[in-house]
């Protein structure tokens, strides 16, 4: 029988039973295979991927829905992939525009490469932040930073999901209610009793990725780096807000190099909600 063109083969949801497809579609691509950011992201968000009639998939690439149970407020897109042997065939645009149309009047952003940037603008999106992935051995030492922080206990998490959506602009409980299992680390800053802060750090390949990272101002993200770094010997990686020039500044001074910088996207809004001055990092870009 003859292959079916790529246009005619079908956009599914994926699940978790695909997890080693995703991961070996990240691999063609030149990506790790990050197979816990996958699972992670399969199990919080709703995959969609277009299976190879050779084997694997063609394209994937994952949503992630914030706001109230009865409708989403805002989808995160993210992992946009297409095999390298599928490649510049008009696949990922056809994947896009399925999932942009699925959410129907949902506002969406999206982290994007500068090699991504030209399809997502054609399909609407504007560039509306930027964000600067910094990693490296974080070197302890300088001043105190004067913040209170510790490990986060279940009786924390009513207090951080309040915070997040009060800083982030809509609820994401699904996402972060994943953070305990997920993250190898989980940590709060704290002020009178009151949380003014909160970060985790999460595995991924080598590096431990900070994020989320929420703190009332820089001298609490920079605290809660620290407690982080002092609690693991693998780099750190994070993907930090541009506009936070001082915390930018300082992680270079303690070891952590710039490699790369995102344009952040949004598709049916102007801005992203929330108040940007207390949203350092993502938890990850994949989701927003």
């Amino acid at each position: 029988m003859p292959t079916p063109s790529l246009a005619a083969l079908p956009i599914r949801r994926l699940t978790l039973r695909d997890l080693t497809a995703c991961a070996d579609l990240s691999e063609d691509r030149g990506w790790p295979r990050e197979e816990h950011k996958w699972g992670f992201l399969l199990t919080a968000g709703k995959g969609y991927g277009i299976d190879d009639p050779d084997g694997g998939l063609v394209a994937a690439c994952v949503v992630t829905e914030y706001g109230s149970w009865e409708r989403a407020e805002l989808g995160a897109i993210g992992m946009v992939l297409v095999a390298e042997r599928h490649a510049r065939r008009g696949v990922g645009r056809r994947l896009m525009r399925h999932v942009v149309a699925t959410m129907g009047t949902t506002p969406l952003t999206l982290h994007a490469t500068p090699y991504g940037r030209p399809l997502y603008e054609e399909l609407g999106f504007k560039v509306t932040g930027r964000a600067e992935m910094v990693v490296g051995n974080f070197i302890p030492g300088g001043p105190e930073y004067g913040v209170a922080t510790r490990t986060a206990t279940a009786e924390d998490l009513p207090s951080i999901l309040r915070l997040d959506e009060e800083v982030f602009g809509v609820d994401r409980t699904p996402l972060v209610t994943r953070l305990p299992a997920f993250a190898d680390q989980l940590r709060v800053a704290e002020d009178g009793g009151r949380i003014i802060g909160y970060t985790a750090a999460w595995p991924n390949m080598d590096t431990h990725v900070v994020g989320p990272l929420i703190a009332r101002d820089t001298e609490t993200a920079k605290a809660l780096i620290a407690s982080l770094a002092a609690r693991t010997d693998r780099p750190l990686r994070t993907d930090i807000d541009v506009r936070h020039e001082e915390l930018l500044a300082w992680a270079k001074a303690r070891g952590l190099a710039s490699v790369a910088f995102n344009a952040v996207m949004t598709y049916g809004i102007t801005d992203l909600p929330g108040d940007w001055t207390r949203r350092f990092a993502p938890l990850t870009v994949a989701a927003g």
